[in-house]
């Protein structure tokens, strides 16, 4: 059996280790194959895991194979670039603020690393350590921002439920933080975080917003409520530039990068609504449609002068003295 076919018949083999198995229209899906290749696969895998299980399900009719896990357990042994991706996944997670998060994707690392064998596990350090140091995240420096782990696992709880949740929290303007019961909805991720949901005690029915920093105490009730159907968080998130949201400054925005900075600006995706068009001089325009001036006036200083605001005028008057033309390279 060559090396690329023995790799496909041990993905296969992971895939049958599900409750439900595989079938045939799976292997095809999977491997871009047709029946009879999906066919052979599964005679493959019968015939180098004897312990495949095979049935006939009696909803849809089809045949299904399963591998128990316990048949090619000793074969899953994580990778280097598998450990490091976990490593860097959980000092991300604990860099945007998502602290509990963090912990239980370091709960399942741990879990993962004390499966590896004995015999391979030093060298498996030795190498994650190498990967982490080329990649640059064992010691990533820059801001983040501040993070209270109760607050954060609170509101981690709230949402899978949801239920409702109890915050103190200092609006600006206040001197000491309030209470308040909220439906929490979503966290928006930017240079703050944001939580989304409705206070009960205002009867407007907006979605509000709350700096996750300026929240000092969270609780979780054992009050749940229905998630409401018309508020799809990633379209919400799509209405500002960052994660500040401003509906009276929503509207089209268009920027134009200078030939020297275009091809650099191109190969950035600033906003999901985005459409980028290239002039004959070389210049490069930027639509979308967002709020958020001051968030976006924050990423435009790092442009310099290379670029110009041409709409709207109360974002291209927030920025354009700011421009200068002795930054020695661009983002």
């Amino acid at each position: 059996m060559s090396f690329s076919k023995a790799v496909d018949l041990l993905r296969l083999a992971m895939m049958a280790t599900s409750r439900r198995g595989v079938c045939l229209a799976d292997v095809e899906a999977e491997f871009g194959c047709v029946r009879r290749t999906a066919q052979r696969m599964i005679g493959a895998l019968e015939e180098a895991f004897p312990a495949t299980e095979h049935w006939i399900d009696e909803g849809d009719r089809r045949h299904y194979w399963r591998v128990p896990a316990r048949a090619i357990a000793q074969l899953l042994s994580p990778s280097a670039d598998e450990l490091a991706a976990m490593t860097t996944a959980v000092g991300e997670l604990r860099r945007i603020g998502l602290v509990a998060e963090a912990e239980r994707l370091a709960g399942l690392d741990r879990k993962v690393r004390a499966l590896i064998p004995p015999e391979s596990g030093g060298r498996l350090a030795v190498d994650e350590e190498a990967l982490l140091e080329a990649l640059g995240y064992a010691a990533r420096p820059g801001p983040q921002p501040a993070a209270a782990a109760e607050v954060d696992r609170a509101i981690s709880q709230a949402l899978k439920g949801p239920f409702h949740l109890r915050v103190a929290y200092r609006s600006r303007g206040e001197g000491e933080a309030s209470w308040r019961t909220i439906e929490p909805l979503g966290l928006l991720l930017g240079a703050r975080r944001y939580l989304v949901g409705r206070d009960l005690a205002k009867k407007d029915g907006r979605f509000r917003h709350y700096r996750v920093e300026d929240i000092s105490e969270a609780e979780v009730l054992a009050s749940s409520f229905s998630y409401p159907t018309e508020f799809d968080l990633r379209a919400h998130a799509s209405r500002a530039f960052g994660s500040f949201h401003n509906d009276a400054e929503f509207g089209e925005v268009v920027w134009r990068f200078t030939p020297d900075a275009a091809e650099r600006a191109s190969r950035f995706l600033f906003h999901p609504t985005q459409a980028s068009e290239r002039c004959e001089d070389g210049s490069l325009i930027v639509r979308f449609r967002a709020s958020g001036h001051l968030e976006m006036a924050w990423h435009l200083y790092s442009w310099g002068s290379h670029v110009e605001v041409l709409q709207p005028v109360e974002l291209a008057e927030m920025v354009h003295s700011y421009r200068r033309k002795d930054f020695p390279s661009l983002p």
